[in-house]
């Protein structure tokens, strides 16, 4: 009697290696992956335009009150910060319009040339906010003009010829999509990331340690620090699962980059400069009050 064939089932090498759980992962890396790759979108590019085009129309329309408020308070570094800002914004709104440059190998020069500046504009913003805070007031004078923009310069300074030399000297992808695998880009957004963490890590450690009266009583600042050292940690987190082929680091970083683009400058502008030009609005009133008194209008006699 002949035993009958049975025919079992080879479990091959892929199948005993692939589980559910990591090819769901695979499944939506790659999504993203391809969701991340090519030109810019609609959506992204409206969501990059509109934020940059309603800020420079807001600075244009309070332009006129706002100089004249800097001229009475003559406070030369919010005067520099109140152009570097107006600087940025205009940078920052040609960079969101010109999105199509990064599809165009042509204009690839142009592109990176235009996103260095404009990331150049936005840094120091962010780092001469901080190195001007952490001075305790609003400082007036040329020395206190000098030391802030000094500390900002030269930190910008060696960040924007470190990515110059990675970009025009290595040919690494910094400011486009056309290899998100690059590993020299994600290794070099991942060390900056990290450096500005670290800065943020340090302030926040001075905010809860013995040391806190070195640090301005001023409750936005602290939710300054707090938001952007919350932004760089998903920065990180977005480099590295990028440098390790990750395509939700890819959405992540996109993601972040927007953000950043799009709401980074009027979030700079609420914390900072409208309260200043609101305090300011403060003096003034007292001053009217002061030569309306002197000039006897509020004499009357109620009798």
């Amino acid at each position: 009697m002949s035993n009958p064939n049975i025919t079992l089932p080879i479990a091959s090498g892929q199948n005993i290696t692939d589980s559910p759980v990591r090819t769901k992962i695979v499944r939506i890396s790659e999504w993203y992956s391809s969701q991340s790759e090519g030109c810019n979108s609609f959506w992204r590019e409206a969501a990059l335009v509109v934020p940059s085009v309603l800020l420079v129309l807001y600075l244009g329309f309070q332009a006129r009150r706002n100089v004249k408020k800097l001229r009475h308070r003559k406070s030369y570094v919010m005067i520099a910060y109140y152009t570097l800002l107006w600087l940025s914004a205009l940078l920052n709104l040609a960079w969101a319009l010109l999105q199509g440059w990064e599809c165009d190998p042509e204009k690839g020069t142009a592109w990176n040339l235009l996103s260095l500046l404009t990331e150049c504009g936005m840094l120091s913003l962010e780092i001469s906010i901080v190195a001007f805070l952490l001075q305790e007031n609003y400082a007036n004078g040329l020395e206190a003009l000098a030391h802030t923009f000094l500390v900002s310069g030269s930190f910008v300074a060696v960040d924007v010829l470190i990515q110059a030399i990675f970009i025009f000297g290595f040919g690494v992808p910094l400011f486009t999509n056309a290899d998100t695998a690059h590993w020299g880009k994600w290794t070099l957004l991942f060390v900056h990331t990290l450096v500005l963490t670290a800065v943020y890590c340090y302030i926040l450690f001075v905010h809860y340690s013995k040391w806190r009266d070195k640090l301005p009583p001023r409750p936005s600042f602290y939710n300054y620090v707090v938001t952007m050292f919350v932004v760089n940690v998903l920065g990180l987190c977005a480099s590295g699962l990028s440098g390790i082929g990750f395509g939700v680091g890819f959405w992540l970083y996109n993601l972040i980059v927007i953000s950043r683009h799009s709401l980074y400058l009027p979030f700079l502008y609420v914390t900072f400069l409208a309260d200043f030009f609101q305090e300011e609005d403060w003096l003034l009133d007292n001053a009217y009050y002061s030569e309306m008194k002197d000039a006897g209008f509020f004499d009357t006699e109620w009798d």
